[in-house]
């Protein structure tokens, strides 16, 4: 078998130096866009070289716009240290509501891959996430780098091998790009809040400048001027006569490489049912504190007597459920508070530690415009820190409901009729942190944090949204009034109330594991309880 890849690498790698047969030249089809000379055209237009320092990376762009083609170019990465440095090649059109097909590939310290990241945006809706490494070094030699784009299909290509199809699959609801035109850009940028290892890892601007290097840029694609289509009368007017990608597909031989590279290559394909925390969060505080790991597939939090570390979604919702697993800090958790919560307004987990052999104290509580008060704790029936467990907002514009394993643990249902505030207009995000809190945690702020034990230590993987993702540039939301756009296009949510069995669970949790209700509190309410408290728990 191994001996099998390394034929099918050096066939392909043989294959590749004449991949492009037909190389434009730079100064006719590109221009340089910025970075106040950092760019720089070379050997008369053949290639051209961009950099990065601490004041400023650079970049070009295509003159023409395009709607569809296939687009060639020739790459050398940042070699060495290129921790926290972004190359890029991409098709891209403009506005909030843009198309876009994206070749990025993030930086990496001395020694480790280069991460090849693809991503398709239609109507300004991306999400659509794969990453790779390479079988090779991208640093030391020119590799072909290949996007078609048809009506059909968008293939991206590493020396003529496919490492990834993206289909039209209008007919099931998805958008696809192809009614707006669309130039190639290429840029290499500085992004070490989020580019290596989601962060952690910053540029070192000793090394600076960093230099990447494009070369053989080729495009045979249909040119768009005023409107009008370069090859709408269907002919031979494409820039080289010649249009094979505009029925592109993968024959067997694409397909089985495709295979072998899923097998051998693909690092961070998103799982179905979970997002990726190099992707979908950003760490906010505790430096090297918060880890992400296992291809972003898991994060960890740490507390010591210095800091403690959290992190947030980098949308925005208006309504949505979502997910988490969460391992809670073992042993002697005593004044450490772990949450899980979206704010503001604000809907809340947080996990009140406890001594060893004392149990974890759930949290939970709603604000809206400013104003909370609405507490219930509870006992878990299992042990929180031994395995990971589920825990889950669902937010509606009828209820709020908290699970654990799916298990309802509360419900906070819109009684605006009432003059209740309810949640419903301000966008949240996804926050996740770990700290001190032994003023109050346990027991009253009794018992104290024992720094002895320290770090202390809460892992969270899984994380999952199904929500309807906001944007404040727009004040619109991605679900619309269609309620058929949530992020994984399931909806159930947005109606979801309980079921027989579901009021069933919720008395049984209540009954057994409830220890704390403000609708019981007449001590802390003694001028009356809240409207809602006189209604339904369900």
């Amino acid at each position: 078998m191994a001996n099998s890849h390394l034929l099918l690498i050096s066939i392909v790698l043989m294959g590749s130096l004449v991949a492009v047969l037909a190389a434009g030249n730079f100064n006719d089809l590109t221009e340089i866009t910025w970075g106040d000379g950092r760019g720089k055209i070379l050997d008369g237009g053949k290639g051209l070289s961009l950099s990065l320092d601490k004041l400023s990376g650079s970049g070009f762009q295509s003159k023409n716009e395009y709607l569809y083609g296939r687009f060639d170019m020739q790459i050398k990465f940042v070699p060495k240290n290129s921790a926290g440095t972004v190359t890029t090649f991409f098709l891209s059109s403009q506005g909030e509501g843009h198309d876009e097909i994206d070749f990025e590939f993030l930086g990496n310290v001395t020694g480790e891959p280069y991460t090849v990241h693809t991503n398709v945006y239609s109507q300004g809706k991306g999400n659509k996430e794969q990453q790779f490494h390479l079988w090779f070094d991208p640093t030391t030699a020119f590799h072909t780098y290949t996007i078609v784009w048809n009506a059909n299909r968008i293939v991206f290509l590493v020396d003529e091998i496919p490492i990834r199809v993206y289909n039209n699959h209008e007919s099931i609801g998805i958008a696809y790009p192809k009614s707006q035109p669309m130039k190639v850009y290429c840029s290499l940028w500085n992004a070490d809040e989020w580019a290596t290892q989601g962060g952690r890892v910053k540029t070192n601007w000793t090394q600076a400048p960093f230099t990447a290097t494009y070369r053989n840029i080729n495009i045979d694609g249909c040119v768009v001027k005023s409107g009008a289509s370069s090859c709408a009368s269907r002919s031979t007017d494409s820039a080289n006569n010649a249009k094979p990608w505009e029925t592109h597909e993968l024959d067997a031989k694409g397909r089985n490489r495709v295979r072998w590279l899923s097998v051998l290559a693909l690092v961070l394909l998103s799982p179905v049912w979970a997002d990726n925390f190099y992707q979908d969060a950003t760490v906010t505080f505790g430096d090297q504190r918060a880890q992400i790991q296992d291809g972003g597939r898991l994060l960890a939090l740490s507390l010591d007597k210095i800091s403690g570390s959290g992190f947030q979604s980098k949308n925005e919702y208006l309504f949505g459920r979502f997910d988490m697993q969460l391992k809670l800090v073992p042993g002697n958790s005593a004044g450490t508070v772990t949450t899980f919560y979206a704010r503001h307004d604000e809907i809340d987990f947080e996990f009140l530690g406890n001594s060893s052999g004392q149990p974890y104290t759930v949290h939970t509580n709603v604000y809206s415009q400013g104003k909370g008060n609405k507490e219930q704790q509870f006992r878990l029936w299992f042990d929180p820190t031994s395995s990971f467990h589920t825990y889950s907002i669902v937010w509606n514009s009828q209820r709020i409901i908290f699970l654990v394993d799916n298990i309802p643990i509360r419900v906070f249902n819109n009684h605006e009729a009432l003059g209740v505030a309810f949640p419903k207009n301000q966008a949240m995000r996804v926050y996740a942190s770990l700290w001190n809190a032994d003023d109050w945690a346990t027991q009253g702020g009794r018992v104290k944090t024992d720094w002895s034990m320290a770090p202390f230590t809460a892992s969270y993987r899984n994380f999952n949204t199904n929500a309807c993702v906001w944007s404040a540039a727009t004040s619109t939301s991605s679900c619309g009034g269609s309620k058929t756009e949530s992020v994984n296009n399931d909806q159930t949510w947005q109606t979801q109330q309980l079921n027989a069995n579901g009021r069933n669970r919720l008395r049984w949790v209540q009954q057994k594991y409830m220890i704390y209700n403000y609708c019981a509190d007449a001590n802390r309410f003694s001028q009356g309880f809240s409207p809602e408290c006189k209604r339904s728990r369900f």
